[in-house]
């Protein structure tokens, strides 16, 4: 009865009656490129908190009743969000079924990474990284298609709102940009440092920003690295002079300190999302953080 209910609600109401669109992300980053094109005529609430183990996410009674209700679920797709299965079953609206009404996967349109990496399975369900490398938002300049995208998937159901959509994402590509440069120029120094990443989540920064991913501490993504893997890491960096390994708060400092102290690295612990940081606050300044942690760190190693 409730399904059926739902599909006769979305069939009369394309539009969402022209209000305030209630809109569901699955992180926090989304969360702030949703509310950068829908500015006020939007609501936005992120599933994921900003700092999470990677790919798991608890997700609360109150954010299920949220979405319940919401008019938009917007999505990084790929592997990232193996929870997001059971979320839906809970939910149980054919409008948030992947491809559904209300479904808005913004990896389209992105020049992926790691297309061809071997697909893993965990205790958890499918991996991540078997559709190719889930991280895309840390390359900034990745904002202008999944702007794109979210102004697409606001304006399908507020369609009088899309000029309104389209000055805000405008705004916010001018803002970008003049990240974008400066970024570029602070980073323009390091480029071809090379770096060991705790978790693959830095390609997309790296080829932005001219920097080379020598290894990662994880062995496959969300594989815990072996005593063995650790020590070729170490004598692997000793050998190619890799003076900086990047980790996350979510990252374990001790096996990195184990990984980076014999080689006498420095360990820079980098923001993977929108406020998992207080200076963090928004999608620019992410990128103000990170590029000055490492900027910094890779200066110190000269």
């Amino acid at each position: 009865m409730l399904r059926a209910l739902a599909l006769v609600l979305l069939a009369a109401a394309p539009a969402w009656g022209g209000g305030v669109l209630d809109v569901v992300a699955t992180s926090t980053d989304l969360k702030a490129l949703v509310e950068a094109v829908g500015g006020e005529r939007v609501r936005v609430e992120s599933l994921a908190p900003a700092l999470h183990e990677p790919h798991a996410v608890d997700v609360k009674p109150g954010q299920l009743a949220r979405l319940k209700s919401a008019a938009l679920l917007v999505r990084v797709g790929l592997d990232h969000e193996p929870w997001l299965a059971r979320v839906r079953a809970t939910v149980n609206d054919p409008r948030f079924a992947p491809g559904g009404a209300a479904d808005l996967d913004v990896s389209r349109g992105i020049d992926l990474l790691q297309t061809e990496t071997p697909r893993v399975k965990s205790e958890r369900g499918p991996h991540v990284h078997g559709f190719g490398n889930p991280h895309y938002w840390l390359d900034p300049a990745n904002a202008r298609p999944m702007t794109q995208t979210i102004l697409d998937g606001l304006a399908r159901l507020s369609p009088d709102a899309r000029e309104a959509f389209g000055r805000n994402r405008a705004r916010f590509l001018e803002q970008l940009d003049a990240g974008l440069r400066r970024w570029t120029d602070a980073m323009a120094p390091h480029h071809g440092a090379r770096v060991v990443a705790f978790h693959d989540s830095w390609p997309y920064f790296a080829r932005r920003f001219g920097l080379v991913i020598a290894a990662t501490v994880e062995p496959v993504p969300g594989v815990p690295p072996t005593p063995a893997s650790l020590a070729a890491l170490t004598a692997g960096m000793k050998d190619a002079a890799v003076r900086v390994l990047i980790i996350e708060p979510s990252a374990s400092r001790a096996v990195a300190d184990r990984v980076a102290a014999p080689n006498g690295a420095r360990v820079v612990t980098l923001v993977p999302s929108v406020g998992g940081n207080a200076e963090a606050r928004d999608y620019l300044t992410l990128f103000d953080v990170n590029v000055q942690r490492l900027g910094e760190a890779l200066a110190g190693t000269r």
